[in-house]
């Protein structure tokens, strides 16, 4: 089968075909066969059509945390139906998971009894995930019939405007990723690879599929695993680890890394953060017999489009003006170009990328606006958005970097997105719901650096008069808990800029 051409859920498939009983799945001391996780995806797939009246779905939104089994069982289940997956977190807020159903249509909702009492305002099938999932006859589920430019998963993001913006994944792009990635990676039957990640968060994607897409085990830590990374590495025998750069920081506060204490590790990858060289050396004495590398995507441009892997010597290794690893070329796939304010190619700007593993617009095309360019080769100018979007246009991360012998150093972000925890959070949607509680009359969040180089949001109003703490309590309702700022400060007035806008920076200091 040629790889390009494969649905997510034939990656899963032929290794299932392959290796029957080779273990796909372990989370705590539960360990699932392929064809047992097989057997699983089937009952559940038989569940969902008949929750739609016999008729496959196109969109279902998947409410269950990914240190579950049914998760993954569910997650496949969606794929054999050739429907397109929408993750939902139940530790989110009901009104978020709400607005993410409505917005991204969907036909009906999996989720199992530990969840289920959860009021979407969309048909829901409640499950017993403790129930058998023994094989079926094959007739009785209709040929996988979706294609390449159907859609795959759709991920919801940090929204400037108040809401989550959809980003939906067709299967032209993920299989474009996971054929590189499994090579790159080296992975195979008797791999054992992490899979720390939310399954709203893309990385989830590769971890889960990379694994399963090439007869490798998935290890699902449990909640407070990786505050002792190196000796969940040598409990769990892993050979692949993948994680946001700040666990490498929390580990060393908890439990500090050792010199030679992950001897099993042969690649480690990071992502969703900067990594810093410091971070990275303690990384690497701790697994002297892998390779340590910084990875670098949008979730628009499927998971990974730039990755640099740093010399097995640390004397080799590039020392960069901010300190943090290179993220790296684009990948072969890709087309890469930086621009600078003007739309000319400059050795920093903005990083643009076009390729197969770019989507093809947000599922509002509203949300299209400002985010792509057409590039002659000498001047970029803004995509139309009433003309379609083509694979000629290029997209624009919004991450400004800086072009080395090592590829690109990622040096901030154009606008006011952050990443904390590994998540993208618009400050703006933050703001707009801030905005929304009584008595406040502007609102204005800003990030500040916390131990280990992740962020925390500090939030600023003017106008309340009660307390800051319930005020907060509320926000809790609306926002995960990654969203919620640390502190609220209450001001008279903002200070202002020149042009009488909001001083950003001088706020920033003075919540510092």
């Amino acid at each position: 089968m040629n790889a390009q051409n494969m649905l997510l859920y034939e990656w899963f498939a032929e290794s299932a075909k392959l290796h029957p009983d080779q273990p796909a799945l372990e989370i705590a001391d539960r360990v699932v066969g392929y064809a047992e996780l097989e057997g699983m995806a089937e009952h559940l797939a038989v569940r969902l059509l008949a929750a739609n009246d016999g008729v496959a779905p196109r969109r279902v939104g998947l409410l269950a945390t990914a240190n579950a089994v049914f998760a993954y069982a569910g997650y496949l289940a969606v794929q054999r139906l050739g429907a397109a997956v929408v993750p939902l977190n139940p530790t989110f807020p009901t009104a978020r998971n709400a607005a993410i159903a409505r917005a991204a249509g969907l036909d009906l909702v999996l989720t199992g009894q530990e969840w289920g009492g959860t009021d979407l305002a969309t048909r829901t099938l409640v499950v017993d995930p403790a129930e058998p999932g023994e094989a079926l006859p094959a007739d009785e589920l209709p040929e996988l019939a979706a294609g390449q430019g159907d859609l795959a998963y759709v991920l919801f993001t940090s929204g400037s405007t108040g809401e989550p913006k959809g980003v939906p994944i067709r299967h032209r792009n993920i299989s474009a990723y996971l054929g590189h990635s499994i090579r790159h990676y080296e992975l195979g039957p008797g791999c054992r690879v992490l899979q720390p990640f939310d399954l709203t968060f893309d990385l989830s994607v590769l971890t889960t599929f990379a694994a399963l897409g090439s007869g490798a085990t998935v290890v699902v830590p449990g909640r407070n695993d990786l505050l002792a990374a190196a000796r969940f590495v040598q409990r769990r025998e892993l050979t692949h680890w993948f994680s946001v750069p700040s666990v490498i920081s929390l580990t060393q506060r908890v439990a500090p890394l050792l010199p030679g204490s992950m001897p099993t590790l042969r690649r480690s990858m990071f992502a969703g953060e900067a990594l810093t060289l410091q971070q990275a050396e303690a990384w690497h004495a701790a697994a002297p017999n892998g390779v340590v590398e910084n990875g670098y995507g949008p979730t628009e441009l499927t998971i990974i489009c730039a990755e640099y892997v740093l010399p097995a010597q640390v004397a080799r290794w590039p020392r960069t003006h901010n300190g943090t690893v290179p993220i790296g070329p684009g990948l072969p796939s890709l087309d890469c170009v930086v621009l600078d304010a003007g739309g000319r190619q400059a050795d920093e700007g903005e990083l643009c990328v076009r390729g197969p593993q770019r989507f093809a617009g947000y599922l509002d095309p509203a949300h299209n606006e400002g985010r792509f360019l057409t590039y002659d080769g000498d001047v970029a100018t803004p995509h139309d958005p009433v003309t379609p979007l083509t694979d000629e246009q290029w997209y624009r991360t919004g991450d400004r970097v800086r072009v080395s012998a090592d590829g690109y150093v990622y040096c901030e972000r154009l606008d006011h997105q952050v990443k904390v925890r590994g998540y993208r959070v618009e400050l703006g949607e933050v703001e707009a719901v801030l905005r929304e509680q009584p008595g406040v009359r502007d609102a204005v969040v800003v990030a500040r650096p916390a131990p280990g180089g992740d962020a925390v949001l500090a939030a600023a109003c003017t106008g309340l008069t009660g307390d800051t703490g319930a005020l907060l309590e509320a926000l809790r309702e609306k926002l995960p808990a990654y969203m919620v700022p640390a502190s609220l400060t209450v001001f008279e007035e903002f200070p202002l800029n020149v042009n009488g806008k909001v001083d950003r920076r001088r706020l920033a200091e003075a919540l510092s």
